[in-house]
């Protein structure tokens, strides 16, 4: 492991030690273990790939607000490691287009961030994925769940997995990524008929 990632990786581990929103420091670790995976299978740069998917949510507007439009503490960091402004700028150009927004359909423009954004993407789905939405609804005083006939409904953590989840697996940009998600998309698929016959009583 190079100084770089290493310096990185003690960065994001400072910076998200107190989240309880589901993007704690785990949530980034995993991202950045699944992007150098496909990496080495997609034959792209590891090092750019791993401070990408390191740095993705650093700035991320869910989490800091406004502040994010900025980069302010992506350039800091990469500022204070002597990245070249050249390079800063391709690493928050990338990772400003692997957040999903509106019809997720926003892509990085080079192989590196394209890895890093289904990374990303494969942690929120599955088992880590169910677990992560209701952290994450949690944190921001959603509901659990909301019949459709409140019409608060899409407010609720569930309506989420329709809203978001449920689409990620046909917005993979690697073959790998999407193998993987197509698997977790079912696990999600599972839970959510087991919770609906519990919630109508059939169970």
């Amino acid at each position: 492991m190079n100084s770089l990632i290493n310096s990185t990786l003690e960065f994001v581990k400072e910076f998200f030690k107190d989240d309880s929103t589901g993007h704690d420091f785990y949530h980034t670790y995993r991202v950045y273990e699944l992007a150098n995976k496909l990496a080495e299978k997609e034959k792209a740069d590891i090092e750019l790939t791993s401070i990408i998917a390191l740095l993705h949510d650093v700035d991320d507007y869910k989490l800091i607000g406004e502040d994010g439009k900025s980069f302010k503490n992506t350039k800091a960091f990469l500022q204070k490691n002597q990245i070249s402004e050249d390079k800063i700028k391709l690493i928050c150009g990338e990772i400003s287009k692997i957040s999903f927004k509106g019809t997720g359909k926003n892509t990085p423009d080079t192989l590196e961030g394209k890895i890093a954004q289904d990374a990303d993407r494969l942690d929120a789905l599955g088992a880590i994925g169910i677990a992560r939405t209701f952290a994450y609804g949690g944190s921001k005083n959603r509901a659990m769940y909301l019949p459709q006939k409140n019409e608060n409904y899409k407010s609720s953590s569930v309506a989420h997995f329709y809203d978001k989840l449920l689409k990620l697996s046909d917005l993979m940009n690697t073959k790998e990524a999407k193998h993987i998600a197509i698997q977790r998309t079912y696990y999600i698929k599972e839970f959510l008929n087991e919770f609906f016959d519990e919630i109508n009583g059939l169970k």
